[in-house]
């Protein structure tokens, strides 16, 4: 089936007496056993697993085309797992630009268990040098947060089978309609369900999709059952609703994003775009080759620093200064002030989650905005 029709039916499965066509939401945290002690309907406790959640998790499993998924209570919580599941001393290459999140994650909690490189890893060709007796893992994020970089998910297959490793993929900023990172040779996909899965700002989680349930695998799933960093029912009960719609609403975010940023890219008061769509992106072919359009997100780098970069942030009207992404409303946020002191994102850079009103009113806030820099 076409991911439309993936995102509308597979949640469904979960039957009720009452023949409910969406899932219902099953509040229990706890399942009746009969005589001999088993459990007739499938759940034992609502850590361990519940409708709702079973209902999510085969959802985004068949959209990402893997063999098993985990929902967790955060994107972080999510990533946390497969970090987790590594044996300590184990050596992990990840991107330069890795997910602030994520990075502070392995350098603080994870400092004295793991290993880290954090490279370039869209120079393919320099990866292998970094490979060690005990490096297990590649973590990619393509696109990245916030520079947009696209990194070549079938390439980087290629370099971990080769070598016996796993290749992770935070496929956030993509979502699972437009890029498949499994399909690619990915072992686990990695979404913020936050985000553009949520849809609306309204709800926070976290997944993880698993190419093969392997030995790794069973070590994640144990990290969230017993760990229990897992999802409500009702968190669960409104990303499968919201999943209905999200082929629809990415096919909105990316034709404003589009038209956003090919506008912003001949702007005089900016002095560049991270945008994948745009031709001039050192790696527009590679997006276009493994992603079916560009995505809903992309950063400014706006003339002048610090400043001027406030400033625009400070005056736009419909685009709300927050944090986050993905949702059907339009934000921007000066990144580098976020992500603390040690950062090394451009002190200019602006990152805009383009949300679905109407791309003209966009335009013209974004360009009133920018009038009032230097």
């Amino acid at each position: 089936m076409k991911p439309e029709t993936i995102a509308i039916h597979a949640g469904n499965f979960v039957k009720s007496a009452t023949g409910d066509v969406t899932p219902p939401l099953s509040l229990s945290t706890t399942y009746l056993r009969d005589e001999n002690g088993g459990y007739p309907g499938g759940h034992m406790y609502s850590r361990v697993s519940n409708p709702n959640r079973s209902s999510l998790e085969q959802l985004l499993t068949e959209l990402e085309h893997g063999a098993e998924a985990c929902a967790f209570s955060s994107g972080n919580a999510a990533g946390m797992a497969v970090f987790q599941a590594l044996k300590p001393g184990s050596h992990i290459i990840a991107p330069d630009d890795m997910y602030w999140g994520f990075k502070k994650q392995l350098q603080s909690i994870f400092a004295d268990i793991l290993t880290i490189d954090f490279i370039d890893l869209t120079h393919t060709e320099g990866i292998e040098a970094y490979i060690q007796p005990n490096t297990v893992m590649i973590w990619i994020e393509t696109p990245s947060n916030p520079l947009l970089k696209v990194t070549d998910i079938s390439a980087l297959s290629t370099i971990t089978k080769k070598h016996n490793l796993i290749l992770a993929c935070d496929s956030t900023f993509a979502s699972p309609c437009l890029q498949n990172p499994i399909t690619l040779g990915a072992d686990i996909v990695m979404h913020s369900t936050t985000k553009y899965i949520g849809g609306h700002s309204d709800v926070l989680g976290g997944a993880l999709v698993t190419a093969k349930a392997d030995d790794l695998w069973a070590r994640i799933r144990n990290i969230q059952q017993i760990g229990g960093a897992v999802p409500s029912p009702f968190d669960c009960f409104l990303l499968v609703r919201s999943i209905k719609t999200l082929p629809y609403r990415m096919r909105g975010h990316c034709a404003n994003a589009n038209t956003l940023a090919n506008f912003l890219a001949q702007h005089p008061k900016v002095d560049a775009v991270y945008y994948p769509g745009l031709t001039s992106h050192p790696q527009h072919s590679i997006a276009k080759s493994q992603m079916s359009d560009f995505g809903g997100m992309l950063s400014v780098l706006v003339k002048g620093g610090f400043d001027n970069a406030k400033t625009v942030v400070n005056n736009v009207h419909i685009f709300a200064q927050a944090t986050s992404l993905g949702g059907v409303e339009s934000l921007i946020e000066h990144r580098a002030s976020v992500e603390g002191p040690d950062t090394k994102t451009p002190q200019n850079l602006i990152r805009v989650s383009v949300g679905l009103e109407h791309i003209d009113d966009l335009i013209a806030d974004f360009d009133q905005a920018l009038a009032l820099i230097n």
